[in-house]
């Protein structure tokens, strides 16, 4: 199937209402384990059957503390998707920032996009409070959109915090999600094969902003 060709696809996905929580292991499945291993262990020395049993707990526990952030939605959000090159990522990118009637948040990491770049200086313009967030990759460059943005007054911020401030994300009006792997360039939308979704959930949203508030903490600007 060629992606390139189709313009614009809609996709429904649904979503288990209520938080979801990922389960810890039981304490008696890990002793099981634990005993299993020792009895396989006989012929090394105990202090290497020890050292390894150590490390087997440490490995289970640390990976049983990390676990999705929950959200909870009323609902399955609309989702529109799109896929490049050429299938119209930019467009509807600058579509859904002329339509932002208070708020619009940024995270890039590359942001080399003329059209994005007007559009958000266009909303800029009539009064909608716009501020982005670009890995410090940007700051290097003789001349980017970060460049552009401060010169036209647009709140603009380096996260150096990083190896790479690799989010791409725009958030609008707290109600929209735009993010994927489609960075805002020209490379993207004409040369790549990217994806990119519009997410209209408020419940996402505020999750996404918050993260956003965190890095703009840390941020130089």
């Amino acid at each position: 199937m060629d992606y390139s060709c189709a313009s614009r696809r809609k996709v429904k996905i649904f979503i288990q209402k209520g938080r979801r929580s990922v389960k810890k292991p039981p304490l008696v499945i890990l002793l099981n384990i634990l005993f299993r291993f020792l009895r396989a262990c006989r012929p090394f020395s105990c202090r290497s059957a020890a050292a390894v049993s150590l490390l087997l707990i440490a490995l289970l526990f640390a990976g049983s503390a990390v676990q999705a952030v929950p959200v909870q939605v009323r609902q399955a959000p609309p989702i529109d998707v799109y896929f490049s090159p050429r299938a119209g990522a930019t467009e509807a990118i600058c579509r859904e920032i002329a339509q932002a009637r208070s708020e619009i948040l940024v995270q890039a990491y590359s942001f080399t996009s003329a059209p994005i770049a007007q559009a958000l200086l266009a909303a800029h313009k009539r009064g909608i409070k716009v501020a982005v967030i670009l890995d410090k990759s940007q700051k290097t460059q003789k001349y980017s959109s970060a460049t552009f943005l401060t010169n036209a007054a647009i709140p603009t911020y380096i996260d150096s915090r990083h190896a790479i401030a690799h989010n791409k994300i725009i958030l609008i009006d707290g109600t929209v999600v735009i993010t994927g792997s489609f960075n805002f360039t020209k490379a993207a939308e004409e040369k790549n094969a990217e994806n990119l979704l519009i997410i209209r959930s408020a419940e996402l949203a505020k999750l996404y902003r918050e993260n956003w508030q965190q890095h703009r903490d840390h941020s130089e600007g």
